[in-house]
């Protein structure tokens, strides 16, 4: 069973159904952190939650999940090109919208038309772009929501704005998470970590250089705070290679070594 957040209509159910292939059957949770939750205690087998954003960066709840309210892995991934559109009811008028609502991600991909187009209008995060098409589904009219157009035929809703996020070059990068890590080996892998080190000069350098002595390629770095003390960060670190692999493996036990605070996320295939 594959989880993921709903409700019906929101980009993650698009993406468990393109993941999935339809051999899968799928469950839906109210909030990303609910569906890795649902997998650390093995109430499903996986779930697919998103990541990463191309315009507007890291999905932070799904980082502070993993790393520090579950234990579970990466174990692939999904990449899926985001259309954003602006909803209405049918009829609805740009000078009747009073407030415009959506997952603040979706927001975000759509800053240039909301400051340019809707300066005065009230714009309010809620917890997915579905929720935010049923909710302008049932007001009044002066509602609008930036979703999918799946969303717009669930909830029989008019597109106002085709396409109105900043770029078309818009993805999201979906993780699909499992209990257990079964590693596999291809020619196309990655492997995630995080891990916080001595708040002292030098030492993020140092972790970094233990990599590159090893001419391991880095394919991203993420700083989140480490909620404990103001200033103090952990480092999410994407790395090209499998921990299968010796060179990998006694780099990053090197890393582990050097920090305080150390956590394998996985190795997968990547696309």
């Amino acid at each position: 069973m594959l989880g993921y957040m709903g409700p019906d209509g929101t980009f993650t159910q698009q993406a468990a159904l393109e993941w999935s292939q339809g051999k899968e059957e799928l469950k839906e949770y109210p909030t990303i952190a609910a569906a890795i939750k649902a997998v650390d205690n093995e109430e499903i087998e996986r779930c697919i939650v998103p990541i990463e954003n191309s315009l507007n960066g890291s999905v932070t709840m799904t980082l502070d999940t993993l790393a520090f309210d579950s234990d579970v892995f990466i174990v692939g991934e999904h990449i899926l090109k985001i259309k954003q559109n602006l909803l209405v009811k049918k009829g609805v008028k740009k000078e009747d919208i009073k407030t415009i609502v959506s997952h603040p991600q979706a927001i975000g991909q759509c800053s240039k038309m909301l400051v340019n187009d809707f300066a005065e209008t009230e714009i309010k995060a809620v917890a997915s772009t579905a929720l935010a098409a049923k909710m302008a589904a049932q007001s009044d009219g002066s509602v609008a929501a930036i979703t999918s157009d799946a969303a717009a035929r669930l909830y029989d809703m008019e597109i106002l704005r085709e396409g109105c996020n900043d770029d078309i070059n818009n993805y999201t990068r979906f993780a699909v998470i499992e209990k257990k890590q079964c590693l596999t080996v291809t020619e196309h892998d990655k492997t995630s970590i995080v891990f916080s080190i001595e708040h002292v000069p030098g030492s993020l350098y140092s972790a970094i250089g233990l990599l590159g002595d090893e001419r391991i390629n880095m394919l991203k770095i993420e700083s989140r705070p480490m909620k404990k003390k103001l200033g103090t960060y952990i480092f999410f670190i994407d790395i090209e290679g499998n921990i299968d692999d010796a060179r990998i493996y006694f780099a990053l036990d090197k890393v582990r070594q050097n920090s305080l605070f150390f956590k394998f996320l996985g190795s997968y295939h990547y696309e």
